[in-house]
């Protein structure tokens, strides 16, 4: 499992570098993202454009006032 706390990245940056590392993910994998609110236009975003996201394993978790665990799985193969 690959982790990113994006909540210190400018947010013009976030979502290049949250791409960049489901891309480096193996088929199977899941990236694991912390963020300061619930993703949902990324979410919107990779369901669109990103042919190997398995949006039926897509999961958040609200941890805090400002702490979004949110889970992007890679498909298999």
């Amino acid at each position: 499992m690959t982790r990113l706390d994006v909540r210190e990245i400018p947010p013009v940056n976030r979502h290049p570098k949250i791409h960049d590392a489901f891309d480096d993910l193996e088929p199977g994998e899941t990236l694991t993202i912390v963020n300061d609110h619930e993703p949902k236009p990324l979410f919107y975003e990779f369901q669109a454009e990103v042919d190997a996201f398995d949006a039926d394993g897509y999961e958040v978790e609200r941890v805090g006032p400002e702490e979004f665990v949110a889970r992007f799985p890679k498909a298999t193969a």
